[in-house]
């Protein structure tokens, strides 16, 4: 019989190839390196920012790797999430599912300032978003990875679209979850591999009340899926009071490291301590679950892939070329 280690080696060398092969397909027209020679420092001003945000207050780092996925879900990564509303029009960053959790629009804001004055007119909001999300994984938990650039900026933003088989609910069982990701050409893998994102963070109480208060239906039940005692504490820190979408209370996605970007995140699924659905339903598939155990068992395998699956979901449906715009303000459309 072979030894775990002679199969964590193999699963290693396995990983390797397919994420050399993923960001070989991921990178499509985007190009690391993209603002070499328009605005060598771009990046820098970018990463200056953020880590002087998540300095401030760390839960920036969550709030801008969610950013970037809510971005890529609706429309590609087209930086469409931080349009604001206009009297005649309710943008995305005002959907039920971003407002009011959406962190980090001020950090985008910071960054893209300094690159208007360093570069004006170069470097679009989208590649803003995506280097900062990177900027947030590797200042939280040491995961570097290459950005490829040159995306551009999309001009229509509808709060409408995001939960229109786009962004997934927090309630979403595992079938939903992987239909989700396969519509924007993210595998199930890479669908647990980015969940892990949860490690930190914080989620409303109001995404998950039902689940510990109401379960199917029923007043006073709790999903029997979670651990007794973790169940208790939830009800604790969540009251039946906080089951309203504009109830500020937050509980801790990782209630063990919350503030460190690794794979506790997976112990905590196999341990059933988990508040969202969609976070312990990944043992409902024997496919999912697998990996689950492969990322609690090896930190580095799930840190690897994670930077793999960021790559590739930064390539959803991107504009480039000509396509789109390069917003002089992020939050704005250009007007000439």
């Amino acid at each position: 019989m072979r030894s775990p280690s002679w199969l964590v080696f193999w699963a290693a060398v396995l990983l390797a190839a397919a994420a050399s092969s993923t960001v070989a397909r991921a990178t499509g027209s985007l190009k690391v390196g993209f603002y070499e020679h328009s605005c060598p420092q771009a990046e820098d001003i970018v990463r200056d920012a953020v880590h002087r945000a998540i300095s401030f207050n760390p839960g920036f780092a969550p709030g801008l790797i969610r950013m970037h996925f809510h971005d890529c879900f609706v429309r590609g990564c087209d930086a469409s999430v931080l349009i604001n509303s206009t009297p005649g029009n309710k943008a995305e960053k005002d959907s039920v599912a971003n407002n009011p959790s959406m962190r980090g629009f001020e950090v985008i804001d910071d960054a893209k300032a300094a690159l208007e004055a360093a570069c004006p007119r170069t470097v679009s909001c989208a590649d803003v978003l995506a280097f900062a999300a990177r900027d947030s994984a590797s200042i939280a938990g040491g995961i570097e990875y290459p950005v490829p650039a040159g995306r551009r900026d999309g001009r229509v933003s509808i709060s409408d679209e995001v939960l229109e088989n786009n962004v997934p609910f927090p309630t979403d069982g595992v079938s939903e979850l992987v239909a989700s990701f396969e519509r924007k050409g993210l595998s199930a893998d890479d669908m647990v591999t980015l969940s892990g994102a949860h490690t930190i963070g914080r989620s409303h109480c109001s995404s998950f009340t039902q689940r510990i208060h109401n379960f199917s239906g029923e007043a006073g039940r709790t999903d029997p899926s979670i651990e007794p005692s973790y169940a208790a504490d939830l009800r604790r820190q969540c009251p039946l009071s906080t089951d309203d979408m504009s109830d500020p209370t937050v509980a801790p996605l990782d209630f063990v490291t919350p503030r460190e970007f690794d794979n506790q995140y997976y112990k905590n699924v196999l341990a059933h301590k988990v508040p969202l659905t969609s976070d312990q339903t990944l043992l409902t598939s024997v496919r999912t679950a697998a990996i689950v155990v492969l990322h609690a068992a090896v930190e580095r395998v799930w840190q690897a892939k994670f930077a793999t699956a960021m790559v590739k979901m930064g390539n959803v449906e991107v504009l480039t070329g000509d396509e789109g715009e390069i917003r002089e303000k992020c939050f704005v459309i250009n007007h000439h």
